[in-house]
């Protein structure tokens, strides 16, 4: 179908008034989405330029392979997997950058290819090793040219200029060339020109790329509050597991051009890992060795530690337990590292969550 600006209509007309109703219900409604690229190859050297030249060979290479997905305004999720898997191209093509080999894409009730005008005041791309600040000039010059090409006129553009740079913290170093920022506050001022005209879709890739840890935390409770006073909704990638911890209740995993898991990320962890680790200290060697010997399945036992696993379901009732029978000094439920559980989700086809 051709969706223009008079979406409803053109919908309705076709017979397709369950999409209508679901793109009412979803900001973002993704179906069956594929994505393929002609590359051309040759053999090494001279003799295989020559015969490249003359007689050029080309093969298909599906990197997006039928995914779909829903997405409702104001959510924030996350899209995981490993380096080439298909999240960036799953990106641009929801910002329009790439046109589709097969399926449909609606975005705010837009078909994002043909990149509208009222689309793409809706939205804005933020990746993390590119940059559109001008390099010489103070970031103030490239927030009032960002202004300029939405139609912000300049009363406008400087309380919403106010307005974020208090949020983001960078109220001094607009007036400091580009290439004297540091990354984190050039990262800070490319967030701020993408955002001058209040888009209501952010697609971040790769955002915290580069940054120190007090950078990236600063950055991801900018988005958290942002997120919060204008409900916008989020698309992000990152190969940091904090940010995707931090800001996403809601996960879309991609392995190899499809999709492996699309939930909520606690169902996923728990999933994943249905036990937990717990360290005892007790107050004595013989205490330990009196718990060693009740049934648990012990990891390892040091003196009068001693390391215990419990699935998740009876972590409660097993605790409960320990504590009115043996001497206990002190205890720590160790979490599995985050990364080592996405890990697994990132070598795998699927999950029947």
């Amino acid at each position: 179908f051709q969706a223009e600006d008079g979406i409803r209509d053109c919908l309705l007309s076709r017979g397709l008034g369950d999409v209508y109703k679901r793109q009412v219900q979803n900001i973002i409604d993704v179906k069956n989405l594929s994505k393929s690229f002609d590359i051309s190859s040759k053999e090494p050297g001279l003799k295989g330029t020559i015969k490249h030249f003359f007689r050029r060979q080309t093969k298909s290479l599906k990197v997006i392979k039928d995914i779909s997905f829903e997405i409702k305004e104001g959510e924030i999720v996350g899209f995981l997997g490993a380096n080439g898997a298909g999240k960036t191209t799953i990106l641009k093509m929801l910002c329009g950058l790439i046109y589709p080999s097969e399926g449909s894409i609606l975005v705010s009730g837009y078909l994002p290819f043909r990149r509208k005008e009222n689309f793409l005041k809706n939205i804005t791309l933020i990746m993390g090793q590119k940059q559109q600040l001008i390099w010489d000039l103070p970031p103030i010059e490239s927030f009032y040219l960002n202004a300029s090409i939405y139609d912000l006129d300049k009363f406008e553009a400087k309380k919403r200029i106010k307005k974020l740079s208090e949020m983001l913290e960078i109220d001094e170093e607009l007036f400091i060339p580009v290439r004297k920022l540091s990354l984190g506050q050039r990262m800070k001022s490319e967030l701020l020109a993408a955002l001058i005209h209040e888009p209501n879709i952010l697609f971040l890739d790769e955002p915290t790329l580069g940054l120190d840890i007090n950078a990236q935390r600063n950055l991801r409770k900018f988005l958290q509050k942002y997120n919060k006073e204008t409900n916008a909704t989020i698309c992000l990638t990152s190969h940091y597991m904090k940010d995707i911890t931090s800001l996403c209740k809601r996960v879309i995993c991609v392995h190899e051009g499809a999709i492996s898991y699309d939930g909520k990320l606690d169902l996923l962890l728990k999933k994943l890992s249905p036990v937990k680790e717990i360290l005892i200290v007790c107050r004595s060697e013989e205490d330990a060795i009196k718990l060693e010997n009740s049934g648990f399945t012990v990891k390892n036992k040091i003196k009068n530690e001693i390391t215990i696993k419990i699935e998740n379901n009876s972590i409660t009732s097993s605790l409960k337990t320990i504590l009115n029978n043996f001497d206990i000094e002190d205890l720590f439920i160790n979490e599995p590292p985050i990364d080592e559980v996405i890990g697994k989700v990132l070598i795998k086809k699927e999950y029947d969550i």
